[in-house]
């Protein structure tokens, strides 16, 4: 089964994505690792994508979709993946439907996980991370054992991403809303768009995606 993982920065996208690696064996395929990849890999798309970031620059949505399509070539790809941040725009979606087409390939399953912007905000706006090993914390979820010492490393320097704080997130709530979220309706019009509650807890957000998946596989 191949599956498209939708929602907003903070909506656990890629938490649900790593449990449905594990309970359905299919591939992880997130934006980042891929472009990640292709750039160590020197793949001429890899090449152009890390001179595009070294600039500062946003990687096209040409250069993008070329390192998916290659990556879905790959061989573990063909059991089934999970795509976690593309595509990004309808354009990209467009993009993803003939480069699948062209390896006899679709998507089955499309997950919006559905989220409120201010408990985003809130949830985003409290992370941090170890300076030393990167275990990351939460101020009001999930707070080190013992306070400003690293449960894992005992390191006690923690630092919060730059774009992790409120007016960074509510930036990138925007963007999402005004170049993603029109995906909610390419998608539906496909008829295999299904939407589950990103506000539930973890394991209850889990359950409910096995379902929508299940309801996609019939």
């Amino acid at each position: 089964m191949n599956i498209i993982l939708l929602g907003p920065p903070g909506a656990g996208k890629g938490t649900q994505a790593k449990n449905l690696e594990l309970s359905k064996g299919l591939v992880h395929l997130s934006t980042g690792d891929m472009l990640r990849t292709a750039a160590k890999n020197k793949t001429p798309c890899g090449l152009e994508a890390k001179k595009l970031m070294d600039r500062g620059e946003l990687v096209s949505d040409f250069v993008v979709m070329e390192i998916v399509s290659e990556r879905l070539d790959e061989k573990d790809a063909r059991g089934g993946f999970i795509l976690d941040g593309v595509p990004r725009n309808v354009v990209q979606a467009h993009m993803l439907d003939d480069a699948l087409a062209e390896k006899g390939l679709a998507i089955d399953c499309v997950v919006e996980i559905v989220a409120d912007d201010e408990a985003l905000v809130e949830r985003i706006g409290g992370r941090f991370a170890c300076a030393s090993c990167g275990k990351g914390y939460h101020k009001e979820f999930k707070t080190p054992k013992v306070e400003g010492v690293c449960d894992k490393c005992g390191g006690t320097e923690f630092s919060v991403r730059a774009d992790d704080t409120p007016d960074t997130v509510r930036n990138r709530l925007g963007v999402y809303h005004k170049k993603t979220e029109p995906l909610v309706h390419y998608y539906e019009k496909q008829g295999i768009l299904k939407k589950v509650d990103g506000m539930a807890d973890i394991n209850t957000v889990a359950s409910q995606i096995e379902s929508a998946i299940e309801g996609c596989d019939k």
